[in-house]
């Protein structure tokens, strides 16, 4: 009974949360040398210690693992009185900093690396083709559904219905803003080209698979494994996909993907509104740091 209690505790984080959270806790208590339960003002202590090597966000990551900590064993979350947002902000004006943001991959990127993959489908070995196809569907159904690297790691086979003339419908059992954990169901149209309905098919037919994790790993021998493959391993396989057929993917993430299908849909014109309903934003600020919007200069450009 308890063993099933701690896992519906467990489920009702996601994989990738809990996993920040506990490389949060190991860095507090193992590398800075805290000890739990703190006091706020060992909170503020830490956050001053970190100001110029953490970026915010990661300060506020730490800051949410610490009070989960607090609350999850019984004790007074030490992040909520003032004294700790306000060092918080004070770091922040102290120390700005532009927030990273994974190069978003343009369509003829994709399209060359895609190229590139088929060539292996057509003359590698075993092994070589099969990576190839899978790494072909998981790049085209990132892109063109804007997954996070999460998203596609959570793909189950029996959950993706494929309909005819119109394309996939797809299950994802969770999202980074689905606090609930109820999922939603959407759909990828097939395409005149790059088309990921197509690489799908051809990805299931090599595979053999019917139920179970869409993509996994494939070790050397071209067996697959059991597991779905790590959302941290996405933006590894990406960049591989690139190197692999001589072109550089060395600045491209998991996040490639879902800026590349923004950026693509921004400068086809889709609305504010449609773009958000297509790939879930629930805010407009949210939907603006995805896109690379570039203006439009003309001939004021200088050709220099």
């Amino acid at each position: 009974m308890r063993a099933n209690v701690d896992r519906y505790l467990s489920a009702a984080r996601r994989e990738s949360t809990a996993r920040r959270y506990q490389q949060a806790i190991e860095h507090f208590e193992g590398s800075w040398g805290g000890l739990l339960p703190a006091s706020s003002e060992v909170v503020v202590r830490y956050l001053a210690d970190h100001a110029e090597r953490f970026s915010g966000n990661t300060l506020r990551t730490h800051l949410a693992a610490l009070a989960q900590w607090h609350k999850s064993h019984g004790f007074i979350d030490p992040t909520k009185v003032p004294k700790v947002r306000d060092v918080l902000r004070g770091i922040q004006a102290e120390h700005p900093r532009p927030v990273k943001q994974a190069e978003a991959l343009q369509l003829q990127a994709l399209e060359a690396c895609i190229m590139g993959l088929q060539t292996q489908i057509t003359s590698g070995n075993d092994c070589q083709r099969l990576r190839a196809l899978r790494d072909r569907a998981l790049i085209l159904l990132g892109f063109w559904r804007a997954f996070r690297a999460d998203d596609l790691c959570s793909l189950r086979v029996e959950h993706i219905k494929l309909r005819s003339e119109e394309g996939l419908e797809l299950f994802v059992a969770s999202s980074k803003t689905d606090r609930e954990h109820k999922g939603r169901t959407v759909t990828v149209p097939a395409l005149k080209r790059l088309c990921p309905v197509k690489a799908y098919e051809e990805w299931l037919q090599a595979s053999d698979l019917s139920q179970g994790p869409l993509f996994r790993s494939i070790d050397r021998w071209g067996h697959l494994g059991v597991k779905p493959l790590n959302p941290n391993s996405i933006s590894r396989l990406l960049r591989l996909a690139f190197a692999r057929n001589g072109l550089d993917g060395e600045g491209y993430s998991g996040h490639s993907l879902r800026r590349g299908f923004a950026t693509w849909a921004n400068r086809n014109e889709w609305g504010t509104k449609a773009l958000m309903d297509y790939v879930g934003w629930r805010d407009v600020a949210s939907a603006m740091r995805y896109i690379d919007s570039n203006a439009y200069f003309g001939e004021w450009l200088d050709s220099r």
